[in-house]
């Protein structure tokens, strides 16, 4: 049976993966990355209140990621 990862997942991941990114960024790099960890919460919380999230838009078009309501539950 193969799952599809869906859009919403896809997102999550994506904003883990920067999190995670950043910090070893800050830490190795510059501390200037840290402000790529706020903008990327600064995101994800305005898209819990708005819907509008640019990552889901780019990954939906240029990955190809579907919404959970899209997927086949065979």
């Amino acid at each position: 049976m193969e799952r599809k990862m869906s859009l919403e997942r896809a997102v999550e991941a994506f904003a883990g993966f920067m999190v995670l990114l950043s910090v070893v960024l800050t830490y190795f790099v510059h501390p200037g990355f840290v402000w790529l960890t706020v903008f990327v919460g600064v995101n994800l919380f305005q898209q819990a209140f708005t819907g509008f999230c640019p990552a889901a838009i780019v990954l939906r078009k240029a990955c190809g990621f579907k919404p959970c309501a899209q997927l086949s539950t065979r």
